[in-house]
């Protein structure tokens, strides 16, 4: 069952975030490299369909084993824990973890190039993710988290964004099926996808993102969120130079892992990916 982050969604409103000159960059790299779109197979891609209050209930223990002092992952979650408990609140505690987990996923740009960089092959093995991936608890909060904003009333069902990639060409060809394979940022406004990089432009139709302006450390970015397990199909590609211009629009899902903390490697679910 959906449990909306509407509330907070009226809190965040209701107290201005900050709107400084964002310092993270979304998966900036310092050379050119040329790589290759696909269905990113290692990566992992848990819905938790029809386990979520079983992952609730196991959330503890796992935060005792994930949550080290010290780390990007800490230091983040307590800025944002911070920042966040300055605002009024009222919802439930899934719902507070679930909001500081979108804020401290955009706040530090340390966590999220770590995190994503795991994400990306965490799915290689359901053993590779029991043993090496130490963000289990963080990819379970931003997961539901997306899902409970998509399911508020007033979420588009599909959203129209620009992702900006700076010192990567990605390439591929119209009509194949890929996927990010990780959690990836985009923005409704295209000035700001332009801020991010112009080596790779992918413009997308998003029906699995979720807009999270209202508890991103920057709100004035629009920013949209699309998860690992949403499909694309490559409908165009153009070439501007040294720049390309990716074309992508829904295809629907694929998830290799369901509830993987609790059983093994199960068929894939979604949309077939063939293409």
């Amino acid at each position: 069952p959906t449990m909306e982050l509407l509330p907070l969604v009226l809190v965040l409103l209701a107290g201005t975030l900050a709107t400084s000159t964002p310092l993270h960059r979304w998966d900036h790299g310092s050379a050119i490299k040329e790589i290759a779109l696909d269905m990113a197979p290692n990566s992992f891609d848990d819905r938790y369909l029809r386990c979520h209050f079983k992952m609730v209930r196991a959330l503890p223990a796992l935060n005792r084993t994930e949550f080290v002092p010290y780390s990007d992952y800490a230091e983040a979650w307590n800025r944002a824990a911070a920042k966040w408990g300055s605002r009024p609140y009222t919802g439930s505690l899934l719902q507070l973890e679930q909001a500081i987990a979108l804020l401290a996923y955009t706040m530090e740009e340390g966590l999220y190039l770590e995190f994503n960089k795991a994400v990306r092959v965490a799915g290689r093995s359901r053993r590779e993710y029991l043993d090496t991936f130490h963000f289990k608890v963080l990819h379970f909060l931003l997961t539901e988290a997306l899902s409970d904003l998509r399911g508020a009333q007033s979420h588009p069902h599909c959203l129209h964004v620009y992702r900006g990639i700076d010192g990567i060409r990605f390439t591929s060809r119209p009509g194949q099926i890929i996927r990010f394979g990780q959690f990836a940022s985009a923005s409704l406004l295209k000035n700001v996808s332009e801020s991010y990089g112009t080596r790779t432009t992918f413009e997308v139709d998003t029906c699995h993102g979720a807009d999270i302006r209202y508890f991103s450390n920057y709100p004035e970015e629009e920013e949209v969120l699309i998860p690992p397990f949403e499909t694309f199909k490559v409908t165009n590609i153009t070439h501007q130079g040294d720049d390309i211009y990716i074309h992508l629009r829904s295809h629907g899902v694929h998830s290799k892992y369901n509830c993987a903390w609790f059983r093994g490697d199960i068929p894939g679910l979604g949309t077939p990916a063939a293409g």
